[in-house]
């Protein structure tokens, strides 16, 4: 996770570009340790913040997609997103952008700052963490996404009664699947 840090947020913030740390580094900070090589980051990016991207990790250490893909995805309302990757150690940063996405949102308000390896990281807060979590095992069906929110649960057990949570589990028509990760 160290190597992920230095690599990615260290430039990020030094950019002054808004990102939350998310997915399974964002699972770690919040549980416990587990093998992973890439970061998921969600970034509150336009257009005319490219250059800002592109100064914060150059083409002679990374590879950022073209810049007329990376505009595209800039000026799509969702689910906008493209790969950074650090051509020294090929480790890899999926970058999801805010968009209109309103969970997005909701967490680029509320960024938990935790010091990890002298640099301050803004991690998604443990709500959104696990509402993206169960989407994702809505979509793909991986048992891994429910084994990290039982994880999650286990080191903060209190989360469980969040109000915010409740009502997005009804919103989102979660209930089944909560209530089968709280029987894990």
């Amino acid at each position: 996770m160290i190597d992920l840090i230095s690599t990615f947020i260290a430039p990020l913030e030094k950019s002054g570009l808004r990102y939350l740390v998310t997915g399974s580094v964002a699972t770690m900070a919040y549980g416990e340790p587990r093998l992973t090589n890439d970061i998921d980051l969600i970034l509150e990016m336009n257009r005319t913040q490219l250059q800002k991207l592109s100064e914060a990790f150059p083409e002679e250490n990374f590879y950022l997609p073209p810049r007329e893909v990376m505009e595209a995805e800039c000026v799509r309302s969702q689910r906008g997103h493209f790969t950074i990757i650090s051509l020294h150690s090929m480790l890899k940063a999926d970058v999801y952008l805010c968009g209109n996405d309103a969970l997005h949102q909701w967490a680029m308000r509320r960024p938990v700052r935790v010091a990890v390896a002298d640099v301050e990281v803004s991690f998604a807060p443990i709500e959104y963490v696990i509402l993206r979590k169960i989407e994702f095992f809505q979509e793909g069906g991986s048992e891994k996404h429910l084994r990290d929110i039982a994880n999650l649960l286990e080191h903060d057990s209190s989360i469980t009664t969040n109000e915010f949570l409740q009502e997005q589990m009804q919103t989102r028509h979660f209930t089944a699947i909560w209530q089968k990760i709280l029987s894990l």
